[in-house]
């Protein structure tokens, strides 16, 4: 059974969170993500859950581990500004590996840039913006339909990896109004807990690299710290833990990366081109390959920017001998390096940016690709 509703962006990102059941959001107003603690601010209390604004975007990442920790399913929003930072406290959820959703609508920026206008320049402040190696999955949604999808999949992914995830929305996509129909049946994933108080350790190793995870208050003997540590949660400069412990973090979301991928290859043409684009560009993409504006050219759209499906990509690439690869993104080219990067030699990449406030036309984008091919 589905339901049929007009939604806006931000609004499909409430709706979606409270359908995988978060619980507690705390946050700071910011252009444009406000709509969405706005829209919390009502909706929460009238499911038993909590809502705070807090003083500042760093209070609001602490805040969200500490409610994980208890035992809530936990979201902030934010833009730029806010999303750099809240990056202590993003890393110090990866080490802790507490489960927990970012959104982050992009703006343009550097500082507070132009608060109001789209921009897709966060893409490797969402992979690297904390220090340290560590684990993160991001999500790049396309349409208002996406979003809430996808915002559950981004607590699916946080409760089932112990992982903070970021929903790396655009301004474009926050905003916009689509109509939507919504399926009630819909898979929602929690946590793993363990079983008996006795045995419990909250950083156990186990098959699938994810340990067990037990609310505060409830009993078990329970020690966080974002220093390197042991099993017991305690800290350690052991070279050998400090190891097995990195490589953990990092194994279990590289071990399951192929059924974490999200992505999307349309109107694929052997020995074509291809464009690769993401969030509001994406669907400029679309406008161009389906009413054929540049003939023999397919598109890639990666809806889980990090980790990249970079096998699903080099395959395609090989099995329909792809001649070129056009990265479209609203910035100065974050997305093409990371391309280059996987294609190396295979065929030529060529970026097609624009960082001025405004959205791709499909004239700016099938402009760039004439000149390229003549």
């Amino acid at each position: 059974m589905s339901k049929r509703l007009l939604m806006q962006g931000n609004t499909a990102c409430v709706e979606g969170a409270l359908r995988a059941g978060m619980r507690f959001f705390a946050g700071y107003p910011i252009t444009p993500s406000t709509e969405i603690a706005e829209l919390l601010s009502i909706k929460l209390p009238k499911v038993n859950g909590k809502f705070i604004q807090m003083e500042d975007e760093i209070s609001s990442m602490a805040a969200i581990i500490g409610a994980s920790l208890c035992g809530l399913k936990s979201m902030t929003a934010t833009s730029g500004p806010g999303f750099s930072l809240k990056q202590e406290n993003i890393g110090y959820a990866a080490m802790t590996e507490v489960p927990c959703v970012i959104v982050n609508v992009m703006r343009g920026g550097p500082s507070t840039g132009l608060p109001t206008c789209v921009s897709q320049s966060d893409v490797m402040q969402s992979r690297w913006g904390t220090h340290g190696d560590h684990p993160i999955i991001v999500i790049a949604p396309v349409t208002v339909k996406d979003i809430y999808y996808m915002t559950i999949k981004a607590f699916n992914y946080a409760e089932a990896f112990r992982v903070p995830v970021v929903l790396l929305l655009d301004e474009v996509i926050a905003h916009m109004r689509e109509c939507v129909e919504l399926d009630e049946e819909i898979q929602i994933v929690n946590r793993k807990r363990p079983a008996t108080k006795e045995s419990y350790l909250p950083y156990r190793n186990e098959d699938d690299g994810v340990p067990h995870m037990a609310d505060f208050g409830m009993g078990y003997k329970y020690h966080v710290t974002g220093l390197v540590h042991n099993e017991k949660g305690y800290p350690t400069s052991n070279p050998d833990i400090t190891e097995k412990l990195i490589t953990r973090l990092h194994k279990k979301i590289e071990d399951k990366a192929s059924e974490i991928v999200l992505f999307d290859a349309l109107n694929i043409t052997n020995g074509g081109d291809l464009l690769i684009s993401y969030g509001s560009s994406a669907r400029v993409c679309k406008e161009i390959i389906f009413n054929e504006k540049v003939r023999g050219i397919g598109l890639f759209i990666p809806y889980t920017l990090w980790p990249f499906p970079e096998e699903q990509l080099i395959k395609l690439i090989k099995d329909n001998n792809i001649r070129r690869i056009f990265v479209a993104e609203l910035n100065t080219g974050q997305l093409l390096l990371e391309i280059r990067r996987i294609v190396g030699n295979t065929c030529r990449v060529i970026g097609i940016n624009k960082y001025n406030g405004e959205l791709f036309t499909p004239e700016d984008i099938t402009k760039k690709i004439e000149e390229a091919i003549e």
